[in-house]
């Protein structure tokens, strides 16, 4: 009898013992996890008295909602905002606003403490304040981390075979150390000049980028993108991109003074298309008459968008003297409430007098 027990107790023993050992195992159908992109940012340079505010940018990677407990910043100099929950992987943003009270460089930290992770996350952010520092906001309105740019695309109209048009962009290093700025994806029809080569803190520059025409395949518009970088070997992202658009108008020669009275003669209804307004719906649609009121046929050539968020249809691309078609222009609101640059079309004609048309979208 007392082995039989015995023999019980150990049988019992081998399946409880492991039960309550796998009880307090922990599961990883609750484990948090939460991540930064950059526990530190830089800042660069400010004023005296002039607030300058970190954002960093973090997501919940958990498997369940992230509470934040508290955001601690090391002194009472840097205010916080942050979200108190965040829901299964979203990404959320957590600032820091140093309020510049000190001369000098700083180092300020923050604790954020959540269900997110086992020990406090610290995030940091440095810079340097200034006894005397310009605002370049009203010279220089996009910014590319610590560089300062006054354009964020670059547009070359009304371009002939054989130009070569250069653009300009003025830009400043608003940062603590040296940059050496270089435009990076250059396709053969554009070249770039950067002066000075070597680039200060505090000191500001100019991109000259020169477009050969020449080398544009097409008629109409063409468009890349190129991508400005602070020094050489940076990686390329959608932070530092910038749109170039040219503008190849076709050679009309053959329509000289004597022959312009049997060229053609476009006439077109509008030229403005308002799509500020949708109602509540997904797409709204605008008509456009075009007529040929000369004695030769109408070529459309090219029927071209800048942008994404568009649809045109074009009823006929060859209009006789005297007919007409309609350019069916349809905009799609959630698409174009994204788009960064003006969103237009455009179209090219054998019309000396209206080779090249824009129709330009109001949103």
């Amino acid at each position: 009898m007392i082995r039989r027990i015995m023999y019980e107790v150990k049988v019992k023993a081998k399946w409880v013992l492991p039960f309550y050992l796998f009880a307090f195992l922990p599961s990883t159908a609750t484990a948090q996890k939460l991540t930064v992109t950059n526990t530190t940012v830089n800042c660069g340079r400010t004023g005296y008295q002039q607030p300058v505010t970190a954002t960093f940018e973090l997501r919940n990677k958990g498997l369940r909602r992230l509470v934040i407990e508290s955001v601690k910043p090391d002194c009472g100099c840097t205010a916080v905002e942050f979200p108190k929950e965040v829901g299964v992987g979203d990404k959320f943003t957590i600032k820091m606003t140093y309020d510049a009270r000190q001369l000098g460089h700083f180092h300020k930290m923050a604790a954020v403490k959540s269900n997110g992770s086992k020990n406090p996350v610290y995030l940091t952010m440095t810079g340097v304040v200034l006894a005397e520092m310009l605002d370049y906001t009203g010279d220089y309105p996009v910014t590319m981390g610590d560089l300062l740019l006054d354009k964020s695309d670059l547009e070359y109209d009304d371009v002939n075979k054989g130009d070569t048009p250069v653009q300009e962009i003025h830009i400043l290093n608003n940062g603590t150390t040296k940059m050496t700025p270089n435009v990076m994806h250059l396709p053969p029809y554009l070249s770039a000049i950067v002066k000075p080569e070597t680039l200060a803190p505090g000191r500001s520059g100019t991109i000259s980028v020169m477009l050969d025409s020449e080398k544009l395949r097409d008629y109409g518009l063409t468009q890349t993108s190129v991508y400005i970088a602070k020094q050489l070997g940076e990686k390329v992202s959608t932070d530092n991109e910038m749109g170039v658009s040219a503008i190849l108008l076709p050679d009309l020669k053959d329509f000289d003074a004597a022959k312009k009275d049997l060229a053609p003669q476009l006439q077109i209804s509008a030229t403005d298309i308002d799509f500020t307004n949708f109602g509540g719906k997904a797409k709204k649609t605008a008509d456009i008459t075009l007529v040929n009121t000369g004695r030769s046929a109408l070529n459309i050539s090219s029927l071209q968008m800048f942008t994404g968020g568009l649809k045109v249809t074009l009823g006929k691309r060859t209009i006789d003297p005297g007919q007409s078609t309609t350019l069916k222009v349809t905009g799609y609101a959630d698409d174009l409430s994204k788009v960064r640059t003006r969103p237009r079309i455009l179209m090219i004609t054998n019309d000396p007098d209206h080779s090249k048309v824009v129709i330009t979208i109001k949103k």
